[in-house]
């Protein structure tokens, strides 16, 4: 079942999923903008269910409709989200709140194969799914699940895109209270072990918008960052110290107690369950502490600035800036690196 026009031509009609976070709501905004007609499908909040026949939930940005689903079952998909209408592009831009195994695989995985199914059902005919650009080094269960769910995608015969961008702003914002609090800024080793091209939800949110009118982004898998050069830990220190007028201090934390952090929680989750998942999150902490957000080169296993291909106009010491002032508030959530 299909919209009765040429594809890819004029608005389209619109299954966005994710968008009650930070960049589900920007590319909701863009979506619109772009004059689409845009149906977010959102999870149930908690508290007692809404009466039978009420309406769309409150909170959507102007042209977007919300409905609440049940992503676990297939008919509450179909019922309550996909309403016997036909659609034409699907936009994902789920994620596991946590990254822990279960969430993982529940959410990236599962979720987003029954979203695919029901989809397609209606007629949906190209998918756009936000990945993460640090699948390219798989070892943590969230990225295998995304890859995963990437496969099915692929072989699904649908066209698709595949946005894998770099750090988002949220996430390397969790030190600036704690300057404006006067402690010393954070940074693992040296400070330059990592480096990314950071990208604003604003400007991510307006790539995968128009995702939907490129022809050259079809069934590719398109990793992206945002505007300027590479920034290491240490060059978002010293730079959040200058806007602050402070003299620079840092606190240098070595990896290895990362590691050490890493074996005594997987130790003792052999006896206390509730250990198991504070380990998974102190490797996904190490990851980050140790990876770069940046196209790795599988030639040589390196990370490389130049290799990763940059869009937008919002810069993250502008968004610091930002914070400083109070013009802007750091939504971290489950995903914040501290």
């Amino acid at each position: 079942m299909s919209l009765d026009r040429p594809d890819g031509a004029g608005p389209r009609r619109v299954l966005l999923l994710g968008a009650t976070g930070t960049i589900g709501r920007a590319t909701a905004r863009a979506l619109a903008a772009a004059g689409h007609a845009v149906v977010c499908l959102v999870r149930r909040p908690a508290g007692p269910a809404p009466p039978a026949g009420a309406g769309d939930p409150p909170g959507a940005p102007p042209g977007v409709t919300e409905r609440i689903v049940d992503f676990t079952d297939p008919a509450s998909l179909a019922r309550d989200g996909i309403r016997g209408e036909p659609f034409d592009v699907l936009v994902s831009c789920l994620a596991s709140r946590t990254g822990l195994p279960d969430d993982a695989w529940t959410i990236d995985y599962g979720v987003s194969v029954r979203a695919l199914q029901a989809s397609r059902a209606a007629g949906v005919t190209h998918v756009v799914l936000l990945s993460a650009i640090c699948v390219q080094k798989p070892i943590l269960a969230f990225q295998q699940a995304k890859l995963a769910f990437e496969a099915v995608l692929t072989a699904s015969g649908l066209d698709y895109t595949i946005v894998r961008p770099t750090a988002f702003f949220k996430s390397l914002s969790g030190q600036v209270e704690r300057l404006k609090r006067g402690k010393p800024f954070l940074v693992f080793g040296d400070g330059t072990l990592t480096a990314c091209k950071p990208i604003s939800d604003g400007d991510l949110g307006r790539y995968l918008a128009a995702c939907l009118d490129d022809p050259a982004r079809r069934n590719r898998v398109l990793p992206i960052g945002g505007p300027g050069e590479a920034i290491t830990p240490l060059a978002q220190g010293e730079r959040l110290f200058a806007l602050l007028g402070r003299e620079p201090r840092f606190r240098h934390v070595p990896v290895v107690l990362l590691d050490g952090i890493v074996a005594v929680l997987a130790t003792l989750g052999r006896w206390v369950p509730g250990l198991v998942a504070k380990a998974e999150l102190a490797r996904i902490g190490r990851y980050y502490a140790t990876e770069s957000m940046l196209v790795r080169d599988p030639a040589t296993g390196r990370y490389e600035a130049a290799m990763t291909p940059s869009t937008g106009s919002e810069t993250l010491f502008d968004y610091y800036a930002q914070l400083i002032r109070g013009e802007a508030v750091a939504e971290r959530g489950d995903h914040a690196v501290f």
